[in-house]
């Protein structure tokens, strides 16, 4: 049987296969699919790429996820915007002299708020041209300003230049705190965009001027213009501007209060930065490079022992917290200056021939107010208060203490005593020129400053009784209850013993020695006013008037005669052992001034003592401060005329020992020459 194609049916179930195929190939034919298959190698090659390309979209959205998240982590704490209106600070602390001149600032000043119309251009120019000069062009992050910094930075192998634009360290300084985190930037950067959707340009740039540090405790260019020029900021040249612009890279350093080469040097900079970017030109820069230093304030560090000592005791007067203040101080700054001039004078020229370098002078009157104190030669190099933080030995000084003690148990100047070689115990004191005169008048004894007659009569009178003595009248440190007091071996400050001489020229009244009379609020509010003086009268008239009489033969012709000044003086000299330390502390009857010489790790000087450098020193302060005042006369001391210089009591007995010692040490000299100096 055939099919009706006339075909075998085994023969057509044969051939349906060859038929398909060639419709298949037919088919590929039409379909254009005539070319070969992909080979092995080629399909393995798609199937990776779109392997990659799957798994780069698929890391790429998550990690766009991851990165939302950290954004959004890092935004959840960010600080509102709102909070750029208000601020926490220190309060600040003004202290003024009695001039009414301010010397000393502690805490954070900040300015009137000042808006860019107000202000010279030039001001505003110095800052985007050292700071960021595509401001006005970058949405808040400025890449091709990181570019330039970072090929700068790695040109100079070192970070010289920053990429940071004025929003970002504005979000910085407003908002943010300053360390060095990974969360800190990030949210640095978040803070720029932000800041940059809500305010304007003019905005941001007006905020970031009124609100940066500028050194010195000032904040924003009012305040800073104020401190360091002494007017506005919409009065500033253009050097003023560029010293301003200046300070924002490194405010301690380029403050001119600390560095005036240092902040010329930078402002020359600045102004350089300004030509570069078209603000001015070249002469411009030029000609404020050269007269523009003449309008900024010259600043000295006077007072400012005296403002950090001071400071120290703000704290215990129970004022209003966060509230500026105006301390009104006893500070005379004019006698500060020469005393400071004086003081770094001496030890330049005589003291370092001497050995000596370091010195601190405190000047009180009767009330203890103190009207200058010098803590050192020089603030700047050493902050280091000798005349308040250091205590020595005071040598001599510590004797009127002693004579005192002596005068209220009822002996008189012209008592006798014996000066002769001296032994308690063990101890050997001797007088420092090695000489003694046999029976001796207090009073002499006094002038010439004994060191036997002292301690013969603290064994007399008892340490305890001078150690009261020294106490009631204003030592404060420890007193050894030892016999060698007598010769000043328990050390005090200059401090302390300058206010302990204050009741021998005010009649006998103890007083506290202190610094401030008023504090007030900016307002001019009164929040604290000083009353009252001191604990009161602690010597009675007559030991008083004999003691300014035995002290003032100490000026007139004993050790002390370097002292002498156009009135009437009266004071001790003081040496410690090896020459360490040189004290003069002395009074008239208007003012009271302590001096010491010496050096911080003492080091013994060449032989200097009270009598000398300390003595020159108080003469010239004394001179100084005395000018324009009616001569008084002491305490006690009615009709002050100094009696010559009375004869010695006896005749001089010179100390055998070192004339022995010096005969000793000659046999000897000539006994080892002969041996072993010849051939």
């Amino acid at each position: 049987m055939t099919s009706p194609s006339g075909t075998s049916p085994l023969r057509a179930d044969k051939g349906e296969k060859p038929s398909s195929a060639k419709n298949g190939e037919s088919r590929r034919k039409r379909s254009g699919g005539g070319r070969k298959p992909p080979s092995g190698k080629k399909s393995k090659g798609r199937r990776l790429f779109l392997f990659l390309l799957k798994w780069s979209v698929t890391l790429g959205i998550w990690g766009a996820v991851g990165l939302a998240g950290v954004l959004l982590y890092y935004a959840y704490d960010l600080p509102e915007i709102e909070s750029a209106t208000t601020f926490t600070r220190r309060p600040s602390i003004s202290f003024v002299s009695v001039q009414g001149e301010t010397f000393a600032a502690f805490g954070d000043l900040y300015g009137e708020a000042v808006s860019l119309a107000t202000l010279p251009r030039h001001l505003p120019q110095a800052v985007l041209a050292t700071e960021d000069r595509r401001f006005y062009r970058h949405f808040g992050l400025d890449f091709i300003g990181l570019a330039r910094a970072a090929h700068v930075n790695y040109q100079a192998g070192r970070i010289v230049q920053g990429g940071s634009t004025i929003t970002q360290q504005l979000a910085k300084n407003l908002f943010l705190t300053p360390e060095r985190t990974m969360k800190r930037k990030i949210q640095e950067l978040l803070m720029a965009l932000k800041l940059e959707y809500r305010f304007t340009k003019d905005q941001i740039l007006t905020l970031y001027l009124n609100r940066v540090y500028l050194g010195a405790g000032t904040y924003g260019v009012e305040a800073a213009a104020q401190r360091y020029f002494g007017h506005s900021a919409r009065e500033v040249d253009l050097y003023q501007a560029a010293m301003i612009a200046g300070l924002l890279k490194a405010p301690s350093r380029y403050n001119p209060r600390a560095d005036r080469n240092a902040s010329h040097q930078r402002t020359v900079q600045v102004l350089a930065n300004m030509v570069a970017a078209g603000y001015i030109t070249q002469a411009e820069a030029a000609h404020a490079a050269q007269v523009g230093p003449t309008g900024v304030r010259q600043f000295s560090p006077a007072g400012r022992y005296f403002a950090d000592w001071l400071m120290e005791q703000i704290e215990s007067f129970g004022l209003p917290p966060n509230r500026d203040l105006v301390v009104q101080t006893t500070l005379d700054i004019a006698l500060q200056r020469r005393v400071d001039r004086e003081l770094s004078t001496l030890l330049a020229d005589a003291g370092s021939k001497a050995g000596a370098s370091q010195g601190a002078v405190v000047v009180m009157s009767q009330d203890g107010a103190i009207r200058a104190l010098s803590g050192g030669r020089h603030y700047g190099e050493s902050q280091f208060n000798r005349a308040t933080q250091s205590r020595r030995q005071p040598g001599s000084a510590f004797k009127p203490f002693v004579y005192l003690a002596a005068l209220e148990a009822g002996l008189s100047p012209e008592d006798l005593i014996e000066d002769a070689p001296v032994r308690i115990g063990n101890w050997r004191p001797e007088n420092l020129n090695g000489r003694y005169e046999g029976p001796i008048s207090l009073r002499r004894a006094m002038s010439q400053s004994s060191n036997a007659v002292a301690v013969r009569l603290i064994d007399r009178v008892g340490t305890k009784r001078v150690i009261q003595t020294a106490q009631r009248l204003g030592i404060t440190s420890p007193i050894a209850n030892d016999a060698s007091i007598a010769l000043g071996t328990s050390e005090v400050s200059l401090l302390e013993l300058t206010g302990a001489y204050v009741p021998f020229s005010n009649g006998g009244y103890a007083v506290w020695p202190h610094g401030i009379s008023e504090i007030r609020d900016r307002s001019g509010q009164v929040l604290w006013r000083r009353s009252g003086g001191g604990p009161g009268q602690m010597i009675s008239a007559g030991p008083l008037a004999a003691l300014n009489s035995m002290l003032a033969d100490v000026v007139d012709y004993g050790t002390g005669r370097n002292a002498r000044i156009d009135r009437p003086a009266a004071g001790k000299t003081g040496t410690s052992q090896d020459y360490r330390d040189a004290w003069f502390v002395g009074y008239t009857a208007d003012l009271v001034a302590g001096v010491w010489v010496g050096n911080d790790d003492g080091t013994p000087m060449k032989r200097v003592t009270g009598g000398g450098l300390p003595a020159q020193l108080w003469a010239k302060v004394m001179n100084h401060a005395h000018e324009g005042q009616p001569v008084r006369q002491l305490p006690g001391v009615m009709a002050y005329s100094p009696p010559p210089p009375p004869a010695p009591a006896a005749p001089v007995i010179h100390n055998p020992l070192p004339a022995a010692v010096e005969t000793l040490e000659s046999v000897w000299d000539s006994l080892v020459n002969t041996l072993f100096g010849r051939r």
